[in-house]
């Protein structure tokens, strides 16, 4: 029994099938079983998702795929051959939402259109998460994460002033436009729960748009003001004092004291109440306008004191600051091991293996751990068998190459 048929998730109940490849949509998708949806993985034959080959991978086993698709059966499908198109359209009669990724008028060409899925079921939920939406001149472009980084907007915000932009070693937009496909998931359930008369929708969700939503201020200041926001290396031009720094032991750190009361607390903190008062920083809007003199100041304290100094100063005068974690040091962490930030996934190859807990958590509800990842058509037989193909006709259709 999947651990998913007696979960207590809001989502308990909820049939998804994942059919996208690599990582946004599927980690939206994955969301969606971290809180109790019943979700299938559709891959090739082939097992060729990338992210199957993309590292982490150990002794051939593909880590990143492991902790990525938790919670999920697997199967595999050739929905592009006559008969895969048959099963699929048998299959998805019996699922609530469909998540697919691929290139706009893809599934219209394998005769899987809208139109079709809908006489088939017509309560289907169909989340479309592409690079650039199924409209306008960018519709048939192939994207990634970095791609719609740079498109939203994301990457000039990063780097230094007198430098390139940067990407950062993860691919956070593909992150960042999964949590709108679970989002998406989530409403258009709502609303089908609230009405059992109400009928199925296409969501089409741009990956680009995704990222950009989160600028609220870039648009709006640029037409009323005439800025172009740019990269600033690790100040902001919004508030101050707002930067890394790095204490006489070389460890580098992130303070953020916006607020005039957490300012004026910074101040104290450090020996210096005198910032207090001074024209230059006695408010925001002057601190912002001085920020390099600010800066300095700050960099020159910091300098003198030793992380550990740093840290008890910063506590006892309650002023928000962050050594810049690496994976051990979030290992390490006690506040993050009393909350079990890091969850084992249960592993047929290691046993288990470490992944981040569910999030959100919801007061007095115990969410199950997930499993790990599918293999390449793990479950075939036990999800095939619901059309009621036995043994034999998988092993015809494997033959076939459908399966």
């Amino acid at each position: 029994m999947n651990q998913n048929d007696s979960h207590t998730g809001s989502l308990a109940g909820v049939r998804i099938l994942d059919m996208a490849t690599v990582l946004a949509a599927p980690s939206g998708a994955t969301l969606c079983a971290d809180h109790g949806a019943q979700v299938v993985k559709l891959e090739l034959p082939n097992g060729s998702d990338a992210l199957r080959h993309m590292q982490p991978v150990k002794d051939g086993q593909p880590l990143w795929w492991k902790v990525a698709n938790r919670g999920k059966k697997g199967i595999t499908l050739d929905v592009r051959k006559p008969r895969g198109r048959e099963i699929f359209l048998e299959l998805i009669a019996g699922f609530d939402v469909l998540v697919e990724n691929f290139r706009t008028g893809s599934l219209d060409r394998w005769g899987l259109d809208i139109e079709t899925l809908h006489r088939v079921n017509p309560r289907l939920i169909v989340v479309r998460l592409t690079g650039f939406g199924q409209t306008g001149p960018y519709r048939q472009r192939a994207g990634f994460a970095r791609v719609f980084e740079a498109m939203s907007g994301f990457t000039n915000l990063t780097g230094m002033p007198d430098g390139p932009p940067l990407h950062g070693n993860f691919p956070f937009g593909d992150s960042i436009a999964g949590v709108f496909c679970a989002f998406a998931i989530a409403a258009e359930i709502a609303r089908l729960r609230a009405d059992p008369q109400a009928r199925g929708v296409e969501v089409d969700l741009a990956a680009t748009e995704a990222l950009f939503r989160l600028f609220d201020p870039l648009a709006v200041e640029h037409e009323q003001l005439g800025q172009v926001r740019h990269a600033v290396g690790n100040r902001t031009t919004y508030t101050a004092p707002s930067n890394m720094y790095c204490s006489q032991d070389g460890v580098y750190f992130t303070l953020v004291a916006s607020s005039q009361a957490v300012y004026e607390r910074l101040c104290q903190a450090l020996g210096h109440p005198e910032w207090i008062d001074d024209p230059r920083f006695d408010t925001l809007p002057h601190r912002v306008q001085h920020m390099q003199a600010l800066d300095s100041e700050l960099e020159c304290s910091f300098a003198r004191l030793s992380f550990e100094r740093v840290s008890a100063l910063l506590d006892q005068f309650q002023v928000p600051f962050s050594k810049v974690y690496d994976i051990e040091d979030i290992k390490a962490d006690a506040h993050f091991q009393s909350r079990q930030m890091i969850i084992r996934l249960a592993d047929p190859e290691y046993g288990s293996l470490p992944a981040p807990c569910v999030v959100p958590r919801v007061v007095g509800r115990a969410m199950p751990v997930p499993h790990t990842g599918p293999a390449v058509g793990e479950h075939n037989a036990e999800v095939y068998a619901t059309l009621g193909l036995d043994t034999g006709a998988l092993d015809e259709l494997r033959a076939q190459g459908v399966i």
